[in-house]
């Protein structure tokens, strides 16, 4: 007989159980969210107006940021709104809503580390050929073929997961909806759903991640024919995206390449990639890019005056 799904909502059991440390979690993670938005909203601000500012990099670093944005408001409102809660409960169209938002623009945030990575190679390796290879136009393909992989990615992850049986318990160990907690409770056998999300969720991140490692030491190889000024200039650029390469792809290659019957850490992972380092990123490359640092204060300046005015 075919097993039906007669789940309607799933509770969350929260990432700690102590009522202070929740209170106290909700205080912390509610400025490190708000540092979040503000931080990557600024980087956005800044790009779309600083006219020292309109090259490709700056113009993936935009997309970046917004995509930190929307990947961080899919989990973080709800999960902060939950520490104060007592039932911390979830609809199944939620749960399949948060789940697919999550990985599509997870991946989305991956293949727009590829671009950057090879922006730089570009911008390195083939500088007098820089702006005719990095159009305008190429840019735009780059970010939409990010946004449109992301897409395709999170939509095979939905189809695998709506046809899986929920006829109880409703109770996810976990403070978020993800695909390995939820096949947990599956009324049904879930090897070969595990063996597909391994292969679309691990061995796509682990294989990026090499793309990402295999371009940098290339760049670094090249850059021993430029100048000391031009390695230093390029050395600071490339530290900060292997540092947020690094952030990313460190939590995510531990949660989906091991298997899905071992996962009491990974609540604790799951709150570095999903809170901290969206939080991160504007971090690294403002402290890091003089550009940014110089256009910001610019922007500062001009608010000053007009407040003078």
């Amino acid at each position: 007989m075919e097993e039906i799904t007669n789940v309607t909502e799933f509770i969350f059991t929260g990432l700690f159980q102590d009522p202070e440390v929740q209170r106290v979690c909700f205080v912390v993670f509610l400025l490190v969210y708000l540092a979040t938005v503000v931080g990557n909203g600024l980087i956005v601000l800044i790009v779309s107006i600083s006219k020292s500012l309109k090259t490709p990099m700056y113009f993936f670093l935009s997309f970046l940021s917004l995509v930190e944005i929307s990947y961080s408001s899919t989990i973080v409102p709800k999960f902060i709104t939950d520490l104060l809660a007592t039932i911390k409960s979830i609809s199944l169209e939620g749960c399949l809503a948060q789940l697919f938002f999550f990985h599509f623009l997870g991946v989305t945030e991956i293949l727009l580390l590829v671009v950057m990575a090879y922006d730089r190679y570009v911008a390195i390796c083939k500088p007098l050929h820089y702006m005719t290879i990095m159009s305008r136009q190429l840019c735009h393909v780059l970010v939409a073929g990010s946004w449109m992989g992301g897409f395709l990615h999170s939509m095979i992850q939905i189809l695998i997961t709506i046809q899986l049986p929920f006829c109880g318990p409703n109770v996810i160990d976990h403070y978020f909806c993800d695909l390995q907690p939820l096949f947990k409770l599956a009324c049904t056998d879930t090897f070969v759903v595990g063996v597909i999300v391994f292969a679309n969720s691990g061995l796509f991140s682990v294989c990026s991640f090499l793309i990402l490692v295999s371009s940098y030491m290339v760049i670094l190889v090249n850059l021993r024919n430029h100048s000391a000024e031009g390695r230093r200039k390029a050395l600071s650029t490339c530290a900060s995206h292997i540092t947020v390469v690094m952030l990313f792809f460190g939590p995510a290659i531990f949660l989906y390449m091991r298997p899905s019957s071992t996962f009491t850490e990974d609540k604790l992972v799951a709150v570095f990639y999903t809170v901290i380092t969206p939080m991160l990123n504007p971090i690294i490359y403002k402290l890091r890019n003089a550009e940014v640092k110089n256009a910001i204060w610019r922007l500062w300046g001009k608010k000053v005056n007009l407040g003078i005015q």
